[in-house]
């Protein structure tokens, strides 16, 4: 098994107890050291104090792990950043109201603001020549979906 599917498997209880989802385990070794990031999301936005918190979880079982040997290494425990995929149901359930970039498999690309979504569906609001309509899009027919940013919003639009 590799290191970082060990490292997920050792800390995925201790980041779900504290009411969070392990995302991602990256590994980097430049020298002598690694760099152990975990990128851990959440149902909303997490803030810095949830952050050391899972942090200092992760850190003391990763501390113990005989997995990680003697070599020394830097723990970063990050959120995901806004340019990373959705590919998960909750993804879409945390971003509804947010604008959306979606690349279906056919190549396709749509551009809407996330109205709802199901295990399966996602629903975009999409504004045609000053005309709202609702997109369907099955979550299996999706190639790439990541929120745009938006800098202009007005409270207006929400």
């Amino acid at each position: 098994m590799a290191i970082t599917d060990q490292i997920a498997q050792l800390v995925t209880p201790a980041v779900e107890a504290q009411g969070f989802f392990l995302e991602e385990v990256l590994l980097v070794s430049p020298g002598k050291h690694r760099i152990v990031t975990c990128i851990v999301d959440g149902q909303s936005s997490l803030n810095m104090d949830q952050v050391t918190a899972v942090s200092r979880a992760i850190s003391e079982l990763l501390d113990e792990a005989a997995f990680m040997g003697e070599a020394p290494f830097t723990l970063e425990v990050t959120s995901p950043g806004v340019d990373r995929p959705l590919t998960k149901p909750r993804h879409f359930a945390k971003n509804v109201d947010r604008l959306l970039k979606v690349v279906r498999i056919d190549g396709e690309v749509v551009t809407g603001r996330i109205s709802a979504n199901t295990e399966t569906e996602l629903t975009l609001s999409v504004t045609e020549k000053k005309e709202v309509k609702e997109v369907v899009i099955a979550l299996a027919d999706i190639k790439r979906a990541t929120v745009e940013i938006e800098f202009n919003r007005k409270d207006s639009d929400k």
